[in-house]
C-alpha cells in the first residue's frame, strides 16, 4: 500500500474510488466504507483509495474534547493496509486545513485525483470547516462533478452501533474481548519505545517503556501479552499504571513490557503489544525487593499461562 502525502502522487490517468474517515480503530464499521471502496474500485478497474488523518480533527477543532485514540497512526495505517487497498492519503490536519469547506475539500479532491469516480463515507459522516459536509452535500456535488456516493448506514453488535467511542468505552473498562469483536481483531495498543529510567534493568527485569501519549488504555495491572517489533513476536509480561512502589511526588502513567527471553534494543521502534489475559492488579509494595519478588512471580505465572 502506497502511502500518499499528497492527492496529486497518484499516477494520472487512472479512476479512483475513495473512502473517507478518521478511522480510528479501523473497526467493523470503517471495513464496511472501506470494502465498499475496494469493490467500486474492482468492479470499475480503478485505483482504492482511503483518505484519513495524521490526528484526530478535534486535536485542531475543540483540543479540549479530543478523545484518546484506540490504534496510533502507524497502528492504523497497518489495518487499512490489511484490507488491501492500493493507498491511502494521510493528510495533516492542521490549522489551514480546517478552515476549509466541505464543498472546497470535495472540489480540490476531484481536480486532484482528475477522475473520481466514487466517494464511500458513514451515513452520518460530517466534514469541513464548521461542519458544513455531509452525505447531502456529496450527493449533489456527485451529480455536478460525476461521481456516485455512498453512505452506509452503521454496523450494529449485539443491538449496539459499533463505533470508536463505544470501544474506548470497552477498553477502559478492561472488556478486551468486546472491544476485540467491535474491532474485527484482537484489540492491541502500540508506540514507539522510549528512554525509561531503567529501573526494570535494576531490578533484573529489564523493559521496553512504550510511549503511550494520547492512546486510550484498559485498566491499570499486570499483563501476560504477546509483543511484536520489527517483525518479530515475543512473549511478555506487561505493566500498566503508576508504579506506586517508586513513590514518586507526581507519578504519571507508563507501560512497560518485559519481553521474556530477550536481549536487545527496541529503543525507537514501535511496540505492538496484545493482551492475552490480566495477571494481577496494580499494587504497592514495602520495598524494591518486594517489587522484584513479585515480578518474578509474575514471570512464572505468564509462562506457565504461555506453556497451557
Amino acid at each position: 500500500m502506497n502511502v500518499l502525502q499528497t492527492a496529486t502522487e497518484l499516477k494520472p490517468g487512472r479512476k479512483v474510488c475513495v473512502a473517507i474517515g478518521v478511522f480510528d480503530g479501523v473497526h467493523l464499521g470503517h471495513q464496511q466504507v472501506i470494502r465498499q471502496t475496494l469493490a467500486d474500485a474492482g468492479q470499475h478497474e480503478a485505483l482504492a483509495v482511503v483518505i484519513t488523518f495524521d490526528r484526530h480533527p478535534s486535536a485542531v477543532v475543540a483540543p479540549a474534547r479530543v478523545p484518546p485514540l484506540i490504534y496510533s497512526l502507524p497502528q492504523k495505517l497497518r489495518a487499512i493496509a490489511a484490507l488491501g487497498v492500493d493507498a491511502t492519503w494521510v493528510i495533516r490536519f492542521d490549522e489551514a486545513f480546517s478552515r476549509q469547506t466541505g464543498e472546497q475539500f470535495i472540489r480540490a479532491l476531484a481536480r486532484d485525483f482528475g477522475h473520481l469516480h466514487s466517494v464511500c463515507v458513514g451515513s452520518q459522516f460530517i466534514f469541513g470547516h464548521k461542519r458544513s459536509g455531509n452525505v447531502a452535500l456529496l450527493r449533489q456535488l456527485g451529480e455536478e462533478l460525476r461521481f456516485t456516493v455512498h453512505g452506509l448506514a452503521a454496523v450494529s453488535l449485539d443491538g449496539q452501533v459499533v463505533s470508536s467511542t463505544r470501544i474506548r468505552e470497552a477498553i477502559r473498562a478492561g472488556q478486551l474481548d468486546a472491544a476485540s469483536q467491535m474491532l474485527g481483531r484482537g484489540y492491541s495498543l502500540a508506540g514507539p519505545v522510549i528512554q525509561g529510567d531503567q529501573l526494570g534493568r535494576k531490578l533484573g527485569f529489564p523493559t521496553a517503556n512504550v510511549d503511550i501519549r494520547g492512546l486510550v488504555l484498559p485498566p491499570n495491572g499486570v499483563y501476560a501479552a504477546h509483543g511484536s517489533a520489527g517483525g518479530k513476536l515475543f512473549r511478555a509480561v506487561v505493566n500498566i499504571g503508576l508504579r506506586p512502589t517508586l513513590a514518586m511526588p507526581a507519578p504519571s502513567l507508563h507501560v512497560e513490557a518485559h519481553l521474556l527471553d530477550f536481549d536487545g534494543d527496541l529503543y525507537g521502534r514501535e511496540l505492538e503489544i496484545a493482551l492475552v489475559e490480566k495477571l494481577r492488579k496494580e499494587q504497592k509494595f514495602p520495598s524494591l525487593d518486594g517489587l522484584k519478588a513479585q515480578i518474578a512471580r509474575d514471570v512464572e505465572h505468564a509462562r506457565r499461562l504461555f506453556a497451557d
